[in-house]
C-alpha cells in the first residue's frame, strides 16, 4: 500500500489545474486489467477523475515524457514523481533536454511498486488485485482468490532501491525518506564471480531472446538522442530483429555504452521489456566500475554534476590501470 492516496493526488491536480497553474499533467491511466497501468496525458478534470489511478501498480517514470509534453504549450505541466523518479528528472535538467520553467513537479513518497510480470508468474488467470496492508488479493478467472505478500511482487529495483529521498520537486506530499544502502550491486558481482565463459553464456542466453522491439530505448530517460544510430538506414541495423548472435549483443552493449555515467539506475529498461531481460544488470555493470574507478557518482543527484567519463582529471585512472583491474574477474 502507498502511503498517498488517489484521492489526494486527484485532489492537488484539481487545484492546480483550476487556478491555472497547469493546463496538463501525467499520470498513470488505468488500462484492462486493474495490473495494466500505462502512461497517460491528462487535459481535463473529467479526464482525471474518469481514468486516473495510483496504486502499487504505477511504475512509470514520467520524466522522459516531459521532453515532448513541455514542448506543446506555454503553461507548466504537472508530473507526479517517485524518489527514483526524480534522479532521471534532475539527469535531463543537466542535459539541458526541457524547460525546467514549464514543470510543476510534485513529489509522492513510494513504499516500492508491484511487478505485472511477477504477479503473473505466481498466479494464473489474474482479473483484478486488491492491496490490503502488506498483502495483496488476486482475484482469478477460475481459481479463486489467491493472496500474496507485497514483497513478493517487488520488482529488483525497488528490493534494491538506491533511495527514498526525493533530489527535486515544487512541492512534495507525504513524507521523504533517505539514501539507501540497499546492495543493489549484489547481483552484478554474483556475475563477475563467474568465468568468462559463464557470463558469455549467461548474457547469451538472456540476448537471445531479444525481438528488437525497441522498447528499453523508447523508455529509458538516458536515450534522448533525436536520431538514434539504430534509426539510421545506412547502419545496416536499422529497426530490425537481429539476424545472428552478433546483432543479438551488438546493440545491447552499444546502448549500455552511451548511457554510461548518465544512466540512474531506474530500472525502466527492465521493466519495459517483455521477455523479461534483466537489462538493468548491464547498466548497473558499468555504474559499479565507474564508482570503482573514478569514486562514487550517481547520476542525476544533482542538477549541472559533471559525470566522471567527460570531467577529465590529473588523477583519473589509466586505461592499462582499468584493464589490469578488470583481469581480476577473469
Amino acid at each position: 500500500m502507498q502511503e498517498i492516496t488517489r484521492e489526494a493526488l486527484v485532489a492537488k491536480a484539481s487545484e492546480l489545474i483550476e487556478k491555472g497553474v497547469v493546463d496538463r499533467m501525467l499520470g498513470w491511466k488505468k488500462g484492462e486489467f486493474s495490473y495494466d497501468v500505462t502512461p497517460g496525458v491528462f487535459t481535463s478534470m473529467d479526464e482525471v477523475n474518469k481514468d486516473f489511478i495510483w496504486d502499487d501498480f504505477c511504475g512509470a517514470n514520467f520524466s522522459k515524457y516531459l521532453l515532448k509534453e513541455t514542448a506543446k504549450t506555454e503553461k507548466k505541466v504537472l508530473v507526479f514523481l517517485k524518489p527514483c523518479d526524480t534522479y532521471s528528472f534532475n539527469q535531463l535538467l543537466t542535459e539541458h533536454r526541457f524547460d525546467r520553467e514549464k514543470v510543476y513537479a510534485v513529489g509522492i513518497p513510494c513504499n516500492g511498486m508491484a511487478d505485472p510480470k511477477k504477479l503473473k508468474e505466481l498466479v494464473d488467470g489474474v482479473s483484478s488485485v486488491d492491496f490490503e496492508g502488506d498483502k495483496v488479493v488476486a482475484h482469478t478467472l477460475f481459481d479463486g482468490d489467491k493472496e500474496l505478500a507485497c514483497a513478493d511482487l517487488l520488482p529488483d529495483r525497488c528490493v534494491h532501491c538506491k533511495s527514498k529521498k526525493h533530489v527535486a520537486y515544487d512541492e512534495l506530499l507525504g513524507s521523504d525518506g533517505e539514501v539507501l544502502d540497499s546492495g543493489r550491486f549484489d547481483e552484478v558481482e554474483k556475475l563477475e564471480k563467474m568465468t568468462p565463459d559463464e557470463r558469455f553464456a549467461f548474457w547469451q542466453g538472456e540476448l537471445s531472446r531479444c525481438i528488437r522491439c525497441n522498447a528499453c530505448r523508447d523508455v529509458c530517460p538516458a536515450c534522448t538522442c533525436e536520431k538514434c544510430v539504430f534509426d539510421n538506414p545506412n547502419s545496416g541495423v536499422e529497426n530490425k530483429a537481429a539476424a545472428n548472435s552478433f546483432e543479438e549483443k551488438m546493440f545491447h552493449i552499444i546502448r549500455a555504452f552511451h548511457v554510461a555515467g548518465r544512466c540512474t539506475d531506474c530500472g525502466e529498461c527492465s521493466r519495459v521489456c517483455p521477455q523479461h531481460i534483466p537489462l538493468h544488470l548491464l547498466n548497473r555493470k558499468f555504474i559499479k566500475d565507474i564508482d570503482a574507478f573514478y569514486g562514487d557518482y550517481q547520476a542525476g543527484e544533482e542538477v549541472g554534476s559533471r559525470a566522471p567519463l567527460v570531467n577529465y582529471t590529473q588523477g583519473d585512472l589509466e586505461p592499462s590501470e582499468a584493464v589490469e583491474r578488470g583481469n581480476h574477474h577473469e
